[in-house]
């Protein structure tokens, strides 16, 4: 349920849980609304007014969300942790060539967008396959299937049959980023939780500690979501 607020600047979001003690609140960037799980028989009025007593926090993640990034001529994208500016080409073909630190596009102007986000979620598909081929290997587990999405909060996720989906924005963050994402994932095929024998499992399939990689996800998040929107 999606309701308004005059005391909030956005909407609100509220999800019942049944298995939720508290009240639970987050900023959703790409909707741009607030998120509010709760548990299954709060009363929503207290749940709104406590929401209300948070406005100076709802107005730091405001100030601090990443403007948009709409994919234009000259616009510069990280890449695998390599700047790449866009240039479009109007005479040349339909289609993207990486050309020293420019992505080069030929065809209409109006198909730039949507040309780069093509190119990108074709390049995440091959590299997060891959990746999740070589360490389901290491980890002498089956991956059934690999697919990308664009899912709002997840970077991946993977299913008891042994699928895994990933985020395509993964493949604007650094390599070594990526790199987690596919460890945690196939270590999921090993352990269906978050134990101790799961850490144990994602870290060595990773190549050591994760900490790093996670904190530099969850810093630049924000950024990969923001870009080829507005």
């Amino acid at each position: 349920m999606i309701s308004e607020d005059p005391r909030l600047p956005v909407p609100i979001e509220l999800k019942r849980l049944r298995r939720s003690k508290r009240l639970r609140l987050r900023m959703d960037h790409d909707r741009r609304l607030l998120r509010l799980t709760m548990p299954w028989r709060a009363s929503a009025r207290a749940a709104l007014d406590w929401v209300a007593g948070q406005r100076a926090w709802v107005d730091r993640q405001l100030d601090a969300a990443p403007p948009s990034t709409p994919l234009t001529d000259g616009a510069v994208i990280e890449v695998e942790g390599r700047s790449l500016r866009l240039r479009h080409d109007p005479s040349g073909r339909r289609g993207v060539c990486v050309n020293g630190d420019e992505l080069v596009i030929g065809g209409p102007a109006d198909s730039l967008g949507p040309t780069v986000l093509r190119w990108l979620k074709a390049l995440a598909r091959e590299r997060l396959s891959n990746e999740t081929a070589r360490v389901a290997s290491a980890a002498g587990v089956t991956v059934t299937a690999v697919s990308i999405g664009d899912p709002a909060s997840r970077w991946g996720s993977c299913s008891s049959s042994g699928a895994i989906r990933y985020s395509w924005r993964l493949i604007l963050a650094p390599p070594d980023v990526l790199r987690f994402v596919v460890a945690h994932e196939v270590a999921h095929r090993l352990h269906m939780d978050h134990s101790p024998a799961f850490k144990k499992a994602e870290e060595a399939l990773y190549g050591g500690p994760v900490a790093a990689a996670r904190s530099e996800l969850r810093r630049l998040g924000p950024a990969l979501r923001a870009l080829g929107r507005g």
